[in-house]
């Protein structure tokens, strides 16, 4: 399971007015705002940005500063491979070390949409464990019983994340990850081809060398 939340795309006009520096080609920008304030690239500048994204990473430097801030809410064995990705990316997390025991632990907490009945019951099971250990630690603060709740913790158990990327690093994403074996990157890759103009930017751009 993977939850996908807030998410703001930012700085498209900075990025393309930088993509036209090395030209001096500022006077042919056709871009504007629309009445939403959603930014329309005008087909001057859409022109040129196709052609910069499809020359390579050296000349579509721009795309790196197009930014995306975005809640990513997922399983720890999600996050173990994002963080692959530390390239221009910044995250603040909730806190497992400092709020484990805050609340109760129940289901709705883990991922396990795709677990057989087997392994469901066993993580039940985990999960009432670890209820009786955080209300051990709430009475006794025994750093022993912490340490029992953080060790025992399976991967499957969900972590919010809010997270900024750029479009340079989402494209790496999208074609890294587009074929994966876990349905949580289907998802990302999903949401990386709805976001405004990856259809032109990112998804019309094959990497070869992917």
């Amino acid at each position: 399971m993977i939850k996908i939340e807030r998410c703001s795309v930012m700085n498209f006009e900075n990025a393309i007015r930088g993509a036209r520096n090395p030209m001096n080609s500022w006077n042919r920008m056709d871009s504007y705002y629309d009445d939403e304030g959603n930014f329309v690239m005008g087909p001057n500048d859409l022109s040129l940005a196709q052609r910069l994204a499809k020359a390579g990473s050296d000349h579509r430097k721009f795309i790196r500063q197009i930014f995306v801030s975005v809640d990513f809410t997922a399983p720890m064995y999600w996050w173990k491979e994002y963080d692959t990705y530390k390239v221009a990316t910044v995250a603040n997390s909730t806190s497992t070390m400092h709020k484990i025991a805050s609340k109760p632990f129940t289901l709705d907490d883990f991922s396990y949409e795709h677990m057989n009945e087997k392994a469901l019951a066993s993580l039940k099971a985990v999960i009432a464990v670890l209820e009786e250990l955080r209300l051990e630690y709430l009475e006794t603060k025994d750093k022993t019983v912490w340490y029992s709740m953080i060790q025992l913790l399976p991967t499957s158990y969900h972590q919010l994340r809010t997270c900024t990327l750029n479009y340079e690093t989402l494209m790496n994403i999208y074609y890294a990850r587009r074929n994966h074996k876990l349905d949580e990157w289907h998802v990302v890759c999903d949401w990386i081809a709805s976001l405004p103009y990856a259809k032109e930017l990112i998804l019309a751009v094959e990497q070869k060398e992917q």
